[in-house]
This record gives C-alpha cells, structure tokens and sequence, in this order.
C-alpha cells in the first residue's frame, strides 16, 4: 500500500479578522486543499494542510503561494505577508505561534491597514548606456586598446575601465534616485531602494501606499516614465502585501 504524506500546516498570511474565514481552495503538490483561518483574539494565520515537507521556491511553488495571498488581499485590508514555505506540524503549533506573534501583529495592524506594496524596477536601456559611455572618448579610446592586448598584458586597464564603469553607474543611479524615487517616495507611506540586481538595472524600489492614494501614485510613474522612457524601461508591479515592510520571525517558543 502507498503511504501518504504526513500533512502538515502550510502559512499563507496573517490577517486582522474576528471571523471564521474560508477562501476557496489552492492546489498544493497536484491536490486541492481548503484554505483556512486559524484565530487568537482578533488575529488569524490563512492556512492549508499540505505535505509536511521542504517546499522548493520554483516557479510553480510561488505562484500558488503568491495567487492565494492575492486572493486574500481582495477581500481583507490588513494583510501581514509571511514568507513562502513556512508549515508547522499541527495546528495547535500555529496557534501558539499566532498567540507569541500577536504583540506584533497588534502593533503592526493598524501601521498597515489599507496600505499596499508596489515595486518599481528601472532598467537603462542597452543603447543610452553605450551613449554614455562614449561621452568620455579617452575611456572609448582605452577600451579599444585593451581589446587588442593579451588578458596579462590589460590587466590594470581593466581595473581602470571596471572602476569608471562603476562610478558611471553611480553617478546615473543618483541622477535616478533625485529624479524617480524621491518625489515618489513623497506620495508613498514609507519606501525603500533596494539593491539593484544585473549590470543594467538602475533602481529597484518599493513603495508602501495608501490605497486612497494609489491614482496619485500612478500618476507620478506615468510622468515620470513619459520623461525617461527613451533612456529606461519601467517595470511596475503590484499590488503586493507589505513584503518590504514588515518583519516577521516565526518560532514556536520552547515550553
């Protein structure tokens, strides 16, 4: 006979609610499971059974975790983000865990109650970099030089050129972050510039709204994007729970 997985407690979210919640069902490792709430005072953890194991962060992984904290997020306005793959044994662990976290969350509801995530990445278009570069013809002119040497022999001139290539970087992030990010840091409850990732992304923001002032905001990305779309690409996402804004250690405290 085939064993079956033990089942454990997979976390989703915590949300400010009272009531018994249910929100349709995610399929976890090709089964349906019911999402759930389990409660301390007016706190609750949105939950499933699912196999008691290691989730790995694949593509398909994140999406059902990701699709049910959106789902969450349509119909409650104070959603506490939990990292993917967080499960518990039982469902007594999750509510002691709820019951040693509620001083937190108690904290923490009424800071991010119809607020929202959104994230901001901008990326220098390949041909306005190369043009930036070529504004300095002496570091043009090395460039073609160490393209004709042995590795050995250009081996201090390209430390020189990596040095330049990241103070250019630099100078244009800052130029970015005056430009992009302060006024829309401005309209945004909080906000944080999180490190850029590759050679071509110049900001990598996220933003912390009030949904009120969500049309503001759009309108500020629009007009920025109108004056930088020749130089950037904008890839504006969201909305999203308050990833970048809250954190949240989960341990069940040793009796």
């Amino acid at each position: 006979m085939e064993q079956k997985d033990e089942l454990g407690i997979y976390l989703f979210c915590g949300i400010q609610t009272d009531q018994e919640d249910e929100f349709g069902t995610v399929e976890i490792e090709g089964q349906s499971r019911n999402i759930f709430t389990i409660h301390y005072k007016d706190a609750a953890m949105v939950v499933a059974e699912a196999p008691l194991k290691i989730y790995h962060p694949n593509k398909e992984n994140l999406m059902f975790h990701q699709n049910t904290v959106s789902e969450v997020m349509n119909r409650n306005d104070t959603v506490i983000p939990i990292s993917f793959g967080n499960i518990f044994k039982t469902r007594e662990d999750v509510k002691v865990l709820l019951e040693n976290l509620y001083p937190q969350f108690k904290k923490l509801f009424p800071e991010i109650k119809g607020k929202m995530e959104l994230g901001l990445k901008v990326i220098g278009k390949k041909e306005w970099l190369e043009s930036k570069v070529n504004e300095y013809e002496d570091i043009v002119n090395k460039a073609a030089s160490v393209n004709n040497k042995s590795e050995a022999a250009s081996y201090y001139e390209r430390i020189q050129l990596g040095d330049f290539a990241q103070k250019m970087v630099s100078q244009i992030q800052q130029e970015i972050i005056a430009e992009i990010y302060e006024p829309l840091k401005d309209t945004a409850e909080a906000a944080r510039n999180n490190p850029p990732h590759g050679e071509k992304m110049l900001m990598n923001a996220s933003f912390l709204i009030d949904r009120k002032q969500e049309g503001m905001f759009d309108e500020k990305i629009n007009a920025a994007h109108e004056k930088w779309k020749d130089k950037v690409d904008f890839k504006y996402t969201g909305p999203w729970p308050v990833y970048n804004f809250v954190n949240i250690r989960l341990s069940v405290e040793e009796s």
